[in-house]
Order: structure tokens, then sequence, then C-alpha cells
């Protein structure tokens, strides 16, 4: 990259930085009215924190993150951007951040649909290298792509415009992504029939059935693989076979229903597809670090003295533990 592409990206990042900033003040995270696009604020380091990652790119215009899954860490900062291809349990770490500048940032939702159209209709070559399998990478921000992402932080001040030019950016950055450094990752995940879109088929349903007991031939079947090949791909695109991704998911949700329902640990426990209470709490406490009822205590505590609403499960730091899965 030459000396005039680093000074326009640079420009275009404290651009972007002073549209976050104005919009995240006293906020952690800030959805917008462009529904895939969100924003978040950070005066201070943090420590590893569990998030669920919905298939997104993540942004860091000022400051530094990192994102943790399996024995894995990706770092990023204003030169790397990162990626989510799928739904995956990880943990979210702010690595620089101030009160004088603090780390600021955007998640703008993928669409994978959208890059299958592309690759079918655009013509693109194929990248020469088969890339590692993995949910998670790390790539470099190019000028052109920090562009297009700033045009969509411009049209927040045009709510009347954003229903007619917001998609069309948003299918811009689809494709300078295609053409990224992480081109290769893309094709992975979006050629419809490779093992990526097979086992974005098998999550999918995950989440929409988790709560009903998983026979891992039956699912293997839905997405036309063999019961080793799915375990095979599955671990490595998220670091977990599909019965503890299942398990991730019910513990979530349970955590929802009794934070924003305000349900009891019992009946959310049957709800979400636990014969037993007691093995409820036993793998409530393995993933949060405390039983359910002392935890949810624990998270009202901590947003009434924050003075701000509970984080909404989109967020990207939905508590404050460590967590392993058996």
């Amino acid at each position: 990259m030459g000396r005039h592409d680093t000074d326009e990206r640079s420009a275009l990042q404290q651009a972007m930085a002073r549209i976050i900033g104005s919009r995240t003040e006293g906020l952690a995270d800030c959805m917008t009215p462009i529904p895939a696009l969100a924003l978040f604020r950070r005066e201070v380091p943090m420590p590893p924190a569990i998030c669920t990652v919905e298939p997104c790119i993540v942004l860091v215009v000022q400051g530094v993150k990192q994102l943790l899954v399996g024995g894995d860490a990706y770092r990023y900062d204003d030169e790397r951007y990162m990626v989510t291809s799928m739904d995956v349990p990880a943990n979210s770490e702010v690595i620089v951040a101030s009160p004088e500048k603090p780390c600021l940032g955007l998640a703008l939702k993928l669409d994978l649909r959208v890059m299958a159209e592309l690759i079918a209709q655009a013509g693109l070559p194929p990248p020469a290298e088969r890339p590692r399998e993995r949910s998670v990478v790390i790539g470099r921000i190019s000028t052109q792509l920090t562009a297009c992402i700033h045009r969509l932080l411009e049209l927040l001040d045009e709510p009347a415009s954003i229903p007619a030019l917001a998609p069309l950016i948003q299918r811009e950055i689809h494709y300078r992504l295609l053409t990224s450094d992480q081109a290769g990752h893309f094709w992975q995940i979006a050629s419809v029939g490779s093992q990526g879109h097979r086992i974005s088929k098998a999550i999918d349903w995950l989440k929409l059935n988790f709560a009903q007991p998983l026979r891992i031939d039956e699912l293997a079947g839905r997405v036309q693989m063999s019961t080793a090949t799915l375990h095979h791909h599955f671990r490595q695109f998220t670091s977990m076979s599909p019965l503890q991704y299942q398990k991730w998911l019910r513990l979530n949700e349970a955590r929802r229903l009794m934070l924003n329902d305000g349900q009891d640990a019992a009946t959310t426990a049957f709800k979400v597809g636990y014969e037993s209470p007691s093995q409820f709490s036993r793998e409530y406490s393995r993933l949060f670090g405390m039983p359910p009822k002392r935890d949810i205590v624990e998270l009202r505590r901590k947003a009434d003295g924050a003075g701000s609403a509970i984080p909404a499960p989109y967020r990207f730091t939905a508590a404050e533990q460590k967590a392993t899965i058996d």
C-alpha cells in the first residue's frame, strides 16, 4: 500500500471515529437505523468476556480488540478487520482503550446469500489456494473497503436514504470482501455445497431446534454429510462438537429467559431441553462461573450500578467470566 493510500485510509478512519464517537456517548453498544449495523465503544481495557458472535465483519477504527476462539487468538485494530462466518461462542477482550481515546468500532452482519449471488453473477475467479477451515479470520483493511464502510456510516445522517442506498453499499462491501486477501475464506463459506456452507446449515438447524434431543446421524443427513465428516468439519469451524454447541445454545437461551423474562431456574431448565434441573445448574455454573440464581442477581446488580440496560444477546460482551464447555 502506497503512502497516498495509507493517508487516505487514515483520514477515512478518523472521520469514522468521529461518527461512531458522537453516536455512542454514554453507551457500550448501539444499534443503528441500518438493521445490520451496530456500533460499539469501550473506554477502558476489558478482560476476556463470553460472547456469541454472529456472522459479521468487525472493524475497529480506534483502539485494539481481540477475540479468543478455542485455542486461537485473533487480534484486530485499525489495520486489520475481523470476520466471523458462523455463530461462534468466543471470548472478547479489549486490549487498548481509554476515556480520552476510547476503543471505537462497528459490526456489520454478513449476508452469505449476497456473497453467493456475487460469486455466481460477477464472474470472479476462484482463489488459487484453499484456506484452512475456520470460522474466524483476520484480514488487512484496504482503502476501498474503508471507503465503502465510511459511506455506510454517513448514511446515518440521511435516514430517508437508508432504505434505497444502504443495500447497495452493503452489496459493494460484500464484493470488496470477496476480492480481499481473505477471498478464499468467503468462497469457502458462501459457495453452495461447500463444507462451510453445510456446517452453516447445521448451525441454523441447531439454533431453531436446540431444545430437542440431538441425533447426530439425523443432523448429518439433513446437511448431506456422514456423521464422521460432520463431526470433523463442525469442530474445525467452531472448535466444538455439535453436542457441545447445542449445550452452549441451551445455556445462553436459559440465561436470557431468566434475565429478561424472570423465569426460575427449574422452569427454564425444562424449557431449554434439560431433563434434570441439577444437571442444568452444574453446567450453567461451569459456563458462567456461578449458579443460575446468583449469576442473574449479579448481572442485574451490575446493570443497576451502571445505570444502563442489560446488554442484549447480540452484544459482543454478554458476561464477564471465562468459560469451558466439556
